[in-house]
């Protein structure tokens, strides 16, 4: 072997002798027997990084593979970090929860088992449970943190690990970086104190806890008059179903109808190839559904249902984006509150600038953040702390997070609240593309378009790196009819704006009238992402926000 395969050898070996799971020493020592080195790479060429969202990757044997070992070495690592960090953290404790996919158990089994071994209280979800219920139980009982097992929306083959702070939010620098030194401190795997035993120590939790967080995500959503129509709901194989269905009934749903071939937690998901609602495909059975039973809007939330998808009968199936969602659910809740209320409603950066004219003419304030809810939590604590209270906050990648029960994006709470929306449409006699119209008509017609392009290689990462110098130095003057009127450059200036919106690879072309266009290379893939926002003049349809996005592809050095 070269000196590089002689390296890669010994990674591989060192992995195969600290593995505890038999099944994964075999399948990596087989990669290491056949030696296949581009396989071998793969498995054990690098480590899985741990980051602001845990630990994601593909199911498999090897350090840079999701599996048992890679959970366990995590874990001992965040419990290291909350001894050493977090006052009381081992009377606080941990909740633990996890997903339907195949492994999630057999990790969060692993995962309570290292916490007692570590000496910290740990309260558990035993069966398949919503991440947002796992994110409310951990403020309920003001634990030192959360841990869930999932992989969220991601293709089958996935799975990963997510981490919650004391104050239930997702983790955020520098708590990332301290938390990945003390796991990369760990040693094997098999080396862990606890692994292996059973789950004894740790406190079960069950209907009472459920029963807290419906109570909590109902309260005051409760509707007088039941829907005259059914209502479609799907968790497409996810852990959501009874969970929404319940909630919804709660708030006096009576209707509910499943998709019941998406119906119960299935991670292998065999009726979707991808399950994310925002696939084209993914909703044509609810589609179906809604057709048979006469329903004119079905609900979908993704596999550990932390989002919200909406579609309507609108001259055939229209699903709407996630920027129409948000400023939906912001009206409903703005018009409805007491505007003597210190009100608060927070976006993420590449979601519409609509969401500041909701805001605006509703006398709330409006605060924009980076991409992810640890961000729009970030603002949502800081800002409470002096006086604001928390509305909405929401990305256009389906999340929503309403008032403050879940410090986190929740597609139960946001169903519940579409469900008091359209109940509340229903008794006016009106319908949700009409409503849709009538926001257009208030706040101004919007479009918003995402264009990525893709570069392979190591001539691809400079491509992208040259568009974003452009973006950077050679702002165009105008993008179509559309005046560039300033650009921002997210990477410096970070003094002078809130913690919410630290120094990030983003460029900002601020258009006149508001629009905007924003310019990022992808943090997972090799590809550059054009988000434009924008306002739509008289006549203009979501063909001038097309040519606009083409314009800065052009100007990016990218068209074609």
């Amino acid at each position: 072997m070269t000196d590089l395969d002689a390296t890669l050898e010994h990674a591989a070996r060192d992995w195969i002798a600290g593995d505890p799971d038999p099944v994964t020493r075999a399948e990596l020592q087989a990669l290491l027997d056949g030696g296949d080195a581009v396989a071998l790479r793969a498995h054990a060429g690098a480590t899985l990084v741990f980051g602001t969202a845990g630990l994601r990757g593909e199911v498999g044997p090897g350090p840079n593979r999701m599996n048992r070992a890679t959970v366990i070495r995590a874990t001992r690592g965040l419990a290291d970090h909350l001894l050493a960090r977090v006052p009381d953290e081992a009377e606080r404790g941990v909740v633990v929860g996890f997903d339907a996919r195949p492994d999630s158990e057999r990790f969060a089994h692993d995962v309570v088992a290292v916490l007692v071994g570590a000496g910290l209280s740990v309260s558990w979800f035993p069966r398949p449970t919503p991440t947002p219920v796992v994110a409310f139980t951990a403020r309920r009982l003001d634990t030192a943190a959360a841990v869930v097992v999932t992989a969220s929306h991601n293709p089958p083959a996935d799975n990963g690990y997510k981490v919650y702070d004391e104050y239930g939010v997702q983790i955020t620098a520098p708590t990332d970086t301290q938390i990945a030194a003390a796991i990369a401190a760990v040693g094997p795997a098999s080396e862990v104190l606890g692994v292996g035993r059973p789950v004894d120590g740790a406190t079960r939790l069950g209907d009472a806890a459920v029963d807290a967080y419906l109570a909590a995500v109902t309260a005051g959503r409760e509707v007088s008059t039941p829907l005259p129509k059914p209502l479609v709901v799907t968790p497409m194989h996810g852990v959501g179903g009874t969970f929404v269905e319940r909630a919804l009934r709660l708030a006096g749903h009576g209707d509910v109808v499943r998709v019941v071939a998406q119906w119960d937690p299935d991670g292998t998901f065999p009726t979707v190839t991808f399950p994310n609602p925002e696939e084209p495909g993914a909703l044509d059975l609810a589609f179906a559904t809604a057709d048979h039973v006469g329903a004119p809007v079905v609900l979908a939330n993704d596999p550990d249902a932390d989002r919200l998808a909406v579609a309507v009968r609108d001259h055939g199936w229209r699903r709407l984006t996630g920027d129409e969602v948000g400023v939906v659910l912001a009206h409903h809740l703005l018009s409805q509150g007491r505007v003597a209320d210190r009100r608060v409603v927070v976006s993420s950066i590449v979601s519409s600038a609509r969401l500041g004219e909701v805001a605006r003419l509703n006398d709330a304030r409006h605060e924009t953040t980076l991409t992810g809810f640890k961000w729009i939590w970030r603002a949502g604590r800081a800002l409470e702390a002096d006086g604001w209270r928390f509305v909405l906050g929401y990305e256009e990648a389906l999340g929503y997070s309403v008032g403050n029960a879940v410090r986190d994006k929740d597609g139960i709470s946001a169903a519940v609240v579409m469900g008091q929306v359209l109940a509340g449409l229903a008794a006016r006699d009106q319908d949700l593309p009409g409503h849709l119209a009538e926001l257009d008509d208030r706040y101004g017609r919007w479009c918003n378009v995402q264009r990525s392009v893709r570069r392979e290689g190591p001539d691809g990462a400079a491509e992208i790196a040259a568009a974003m110098e452009r973006a950077r130095t050679a702002a165009p003057s105008s993008l179509g009819p559309r005046r560039v009127a300033r650009h921002e450059d997210l990477l410096g200036g970070a003094d002078a704006r809130p913690a919410w919106l630290p120094a990030d690879d983003v460029v900002v072309w601020h258009l006149d009238g508001g629009s905007r266009v924003l310019v990022r290379p992808s943090g997972t893939e090799p590809k550059l992402k054009v988000y434009v926002d924008l306002r739509l003049d008289d006549g203009e349809d979501a063909s001038a926000a097309d040519a606009v996005g083409a314009a800065a592809l052009a100007a990016l050095g990218l068209a074609g």
